[in-house]
């Protein structure tokens, strides 16, 4: 068996393989709600041949939504639309994840296909920002107002309520976004964190927001079900968030009840970014090998060879894919098939499971 298609285990739950579909923000919910848009694309994936699924960054709070058509996983009512499609998912033989975001600075922006771009004015449905500091993103995004200690509390314990639905919409695994320049990401990076109070300054001070948001969502999350973080290892600049404090912030998550860093990079400033395959695996192999703790690679992976080499020589434990599922939705029956591997392809499409030999699995289908 190839290492690609070896189950993975994260406390009661089995992944079927190695490979995730990556969250993927596509700004098409309305009023933060999944829809039948959600259900074939995110099922299409499960149908695919994906271990496991993750739903795009579902907002926390209002303010926490990048668009106004982000997920939302901010109230009750959200819940009914996401159990529909998590039980879709699982009926396929995936595990269906969630990840749980707010945006901070990076908020209430225009879609990236809209003409419009930069900020959505208040009379066009957009609102107030909050950060760690009063800086902006960019100068065509809004200015953040700085969070107070109150309106801290209030995000943990926003992570903590939309945790508790998750697990009532029947995801098995959720995932805090720390990554990509919103706002967990945004504390952790002394670029836009310039704080003096203790959440700012030190590095002790800076990841104690995304410490405290993991204990308060451990705490309701069901001690049998596991735990991810999403982490941009670097910023790519100098004075920026770098990946000797990813390691070390990787070795403190463990013991708070993480159980695998999804390793990405950038977005918090604009950067000059070496862009190729695989590009962020050494970040991903750093967290694993030095900070003991299951570590997940995304960026440019493409090709199965490509990602059984990753597994196999101990980069990480899970490759997450995001814009190759975009481009063909059954990779992972196309790259089983690449590596010889046997793979529990949909009955449905068990006509179509080999191009390369003349041999069909023989099917009555009059008795069916």
């Amino acid at each position: 068996m190839s290492k690609l298609f070896s189950p993975l285990t994260l406390r009661s739950v089995t992944l079927a393989n190695r490979i995730a579909v990556a969250p993927m923000c596509r700004y098409s919910a309305d009023d933060g709600f999944a829809n039948d848009w959600h259900l074939v694309h995110l099922g299409g994936r499960a149908v695919g041949g994906a271990g496991l699924v993750i739903f795009e960054a579902s907002a926390v709070l209002p303010q926490g939504r990048i668009s106004p058509q982000d997920l939302g996983i901010l109230k009750d009512q959200h819940i009914a639309s996401l159990q529909r499609i998590a039980h879709f998912i699982e009926q396929q033989g995936a595990v269906a994840g969630i990840q749980l975001a707010h945006a901070g600075r990076k908020a209430s922006v225009w879609r990236p296909w809209e003409e419009q771009q930069g900020r959505v004015e208040p009379q066009q449905g957009g609102w107030p920002t909050e950060a760690p500091s009063a800086l902006p993103f960019d100068p065509s995004y809004n200015t953040p107002t700085a969070l107070t200690v109150d309106g801290i509390h209030n995000v943990i314990k926003a992570f903590a309520d939309a945790a508790v639905r998750a697990h009532q919409a029947g995801f098995k695994v959720v995932e805090i976004h720390a990554a990509h320049g919103y706002l967990l990401h945004q504390f952790l990076s002394p670029i836009s964190n310039q704080r003096s109070d203790q959440y700012g300054g030190s590095f002790e001070n800076r990841t104690r927001l995304l410490l405290e948001v993991v204990a308060a969502v451990r705490q309701v999350w069901p001690d049998d079900l596991p735990l991810l973080v999403r982490v941009s290892a670097t910023d790519w600049v100098g004075g920026g968030w770098n990946a000797d404090e990813t390691v070390a912030l990787s070795r403190l998550l463990g013991p708070a009840g993480v159980d695998l860093v999804d390793v990405s990079s950038g977005g918090n400033i604009a950067a000059d970014i070496p862009v190729g395959p695989g590009y962020q695996t050494q970040f991903a192999a750093r967290v694993r090998n030095e900070a003991g703790i299951p570590s997940g690679a995304v960026g440019m992976i493409t090709d199965a060879i490509q990602a059984e080499h990753i597994l196999r020589t101990e980069q990480a434990d899970l490759v997450l894919l995001a814009r190759e599922l975009l481009r063909d939705p059954y990779w992972p029956l196309h790259a089983a098939d690449a590596l010889n591997d046997v793979t529990a392809w949909p009955p449905q499409y068990m006509r179509a499971t080999s191009r390369k030999s003349p041999q069909r699995p023989s099917i009555d289908y009059s008795q069916k």
